[in-house]
């Protein structure tokens, strides 16, 4: 009588093992009609990729980029995304905290319109800035009046129109970080009489650094490709409002080969967005 029961107890192990690797190996494996169709949306967004890399003038290449409207476009568009990432730094970061901190009526919809551009077509965007800062616009008016001065169709315009659409991107950022960030250090430094600026300063800002980076990258990226807000506004005059989008736009009509060879550059930085952000978004922490 004991045999059989010390049988079937020893079996027990060996079973629950099996059912342990069984109930891995399940989970691991995918269902084909949920891989078929991701398996489909992969391919979908790849293949344009893979088609600009093979269609790509290797031979070529530096030759094209080398050209002075191709580096005049580069150089434009390094200069006004970074411009533009510099202004969204300086009123985007304050913008941020007000939306995480700030408790009053209204914040909502303040919210709401701080992050319409998100969802805003750009070229609905160049419009609205035509209206507000164009010669007979709302506030252009008045500077052309007093000043004598234009936004519109200048390399000012350009870094106005890409602040307007990517400011956002680094605002959202920021203001996810200002409302998770543990706020036992500023209390701290509160206890040690540090006013609110310099708390502000030597202990928000440090905390909330990789997460400040991160849309920092993002704005500058979203600016540099920027196209819609961009011709609308400014216009696509070379070497004073012509970025890169809008010289691969151009060139599509009488040179391919420089167009993709731009196309490839934009490729090349979207590459490295991604790959400083994937820490950030391997451990999970959104954006």
């Amino acid at each position: 009588m004991v045999k059989p029961s010390s049988r079937r107890a020893g079996s027990l192990p060996r079973e629950g093992a099996r059912r342990g690797r069984s109930d891995r190996s399940h989970r691991g494996s995918v269902p084909w009609p949920l891989g078929v169709p991701a398996l489909l949306a992969v391919l979908f967004l790849l293949v344009p990729l893979a088609a600009l890399l093979v269609r790509a003038p290797w031979t070529s290449l530096a030759e094209i980029l080398a050209t002075k409207e191709v580096l005049d476009a580069l150089r434009l568009s390094l200069v006004c995304a970074s411009s533009a990432t510099v202004i969204a730094l300086l009123i985007g970061v304050p913008l941020a905290w007000v939306l995480a901190r700030g408790r009053f009526r209204g914040l909502a919809l303040l919210r709401a319109l701080v992050t319409l551009p998100l969802v805003l077509p750009p070229v609905v965007g160049g419009v609205a800035l035509l209206l507000a800062f164009g010669r007979q616009g709302l506030v252009g008016r008045s500077l052309d009046l007093w000043f004598g001065f234009t936004l519109p169709f200048t390399t000012l315009g350009v870094v106005i129109a890409e602040t307007f659409v990517a400011m956002p991107f680094l605002v959202v950022t920021v203001e996810g970080a200002f409302r998770t960030l543990d706020r036992g250090y500023e209390e701290a430094a509160a206890t040690l009489r540090a006013s609110r600026l310099t708390i502000f300063r030597r202990v928000t800002l440090p905390l909330i650094g990789p997460s400040l980076a991160a849309g920092a990258v993002l704005c500058w990226a979203r600016a540099l490709g920027e196209f819609g807000a961009t011709i609308t506004f400014a216009g696509n005059s070379p070497g004073i409002t012509q970025t890169m989008p809008l010289a691969v736009y151009l060139a599509m009509e009488s040179d391919p080969d420089a167009a993709i060879a731009l196309s490839l550059v934009q490729l090349v930085v979207s590459v490295t967005v991604l790959a400083l952000l994937r820490d950030r978004w391997a451990r999970g922490g959104g954006l």
